[in-house]
């Protein structure tokens, strides 16, 4: 599929047969199309977002592992050298648009990481992260750095509203709470939904967004959360009215906690799972994989190498295993009557 790209300072337009986008580069706002106004796109014709990992090192929050980090790292971890990022970043389409990176809880485990950013921003993609538990040099720079900057809450619920509070201080628009729901974290998840309503700490950001648990690394220790519990998450959260959302993972259940007249609402706002259709993951090694969850998985014990392609379109996005994968996830609209994309691999 050919496509063009035009852009300025504030927009970038991609435009094909089937697919198109227009995406604010200021706000991050992104509006995409299909063969007409009307219709969605499914693939494009290159990845539109890049999760680029760029540590596995990990010191967890306040000296604790996180006991649910599906990529279980540890401060014995290893980190994507700059000069890698360059090659990897230099091999990307012009169709990317964003970049989240894969950091540590801190920011401060890669000593390349602003090095990198840099180079992000100065080449047109401005980076994203997530983090939990920041200081006042390193919420310095994600402010100068970063669009949007998602921290993580785990047990001690200061240390993630504190590091909140840093961003916002800076005037940063763009800051959300990830919250990763599981039978485990619940009652986690409802705190936290109470206290966007009466902490002042959190009265500047913009949302929280929880993310549906997958069993792998650390992970397998949890529970995945019950559809009564996420319904009930979802009824809380819209009767104290906050500003929440979902990963993509989530967009089976959130379609299922709706009615029928709430479903026509929001079908069109609910982005099912994009892997290899919109979005791609890259790791520490400079290896794609269709998400960063499939990493290690059977038919993705090893990625494609995105550092020595020549042509990321042909020798990865349109790769057979890329396409095996993707045809699995579009098949999966065929099994449920929400005609919504569902994770091939994990029971979320």
């Amino acid at each position: 599929m050919s496509f063009q790209i035009t852009e300025n300072e504030k927009f970038k337009k991609m435009t094909s047969s089937d697919a198109n986008y227009i995406f604010n580069k200021i706000n991050g706002q992104m509006i995409t199309w299909g063969k007409t106004l009307e219709d969605d796109a499914e693939k494009f014709p290159g990845p539109t977002i890049a999760d680029i990992e760029i540590t596995t090192s990990c010191d967890g929050v306040k000296g604790q592992l996180c006991s649910f980090c599906y990529k279980a790292n540890n401060p014995h971890g290893k980190n994507m050298s700059f000069e890698t990022f360059q090659k990897v970043f230099d091999n990307l389409p012009k169709t990317i648009t964003q970049i989240a990176f894969g950091a540590d809880s801190k920011a401060k485990s890669n000593p390349d990481i602003w090095k990198i950013m840099e180079y992000s921003k100065n080449n047109g993609v401005i980076p994203n992260i997530t983090v939990a538990e920041i200081d006042d040099k390193v919420a310095d720079k994600l402010a100068f750095y970063c669009g949007a900057v998602a921290v993580s809450r785990y047990a001690d619920k200061d240390v993630c509203y504190d590091s909140v509070k840093k961003l916002t201080n800076r005037g940063m628009k763009q800051v959300n709470i990830h919250m990763m729901i599981s039978e485990d974290t619940y009652d986690r998840a409802v705190e936290t939904v109470y206290d966007m309503k009466d902490d002042e700490r959190l009265s500047k950001m913009n949302a929280i967004v929880f993310l549906s648990l997958k069993q792998k690394g650390r992970g397998v220790n949890h529970s995945a959360l019950s559809q009564e519990k996420f319904n009930e998450l979802v009824r809380l959260s819209n009767e104290l009215d906050i500003s929440y959302g979902f990963d993509s993972c989530s967009s089976l259940k959130f379609f299922k906690s709706l009615s029928r007249n709430d479903y026509e609402k929001f079908k069109g706002m609910i982005m099912p799972c994009e892997s290899t259709l919109e979005s791609s993951y890259i790791n520490v090694d400079g290896n794609f994989f269709p998400c960063s969850f499939m990493e290690g998985t059977e038919k993705w014990k090893n990625g494609l190498d995105v550092e020595n392609t020549s042509n990321f379109i042909n020798a990865i996005w349109n790769n057979e295993r890329v396409e095996e994968f993707r045809q699995n996830l579009l098949e999966t609209k065929k099994t449920n009557c929400f005609d919504c994309r569902d994770c091939p691999y994990y029971k979320i």
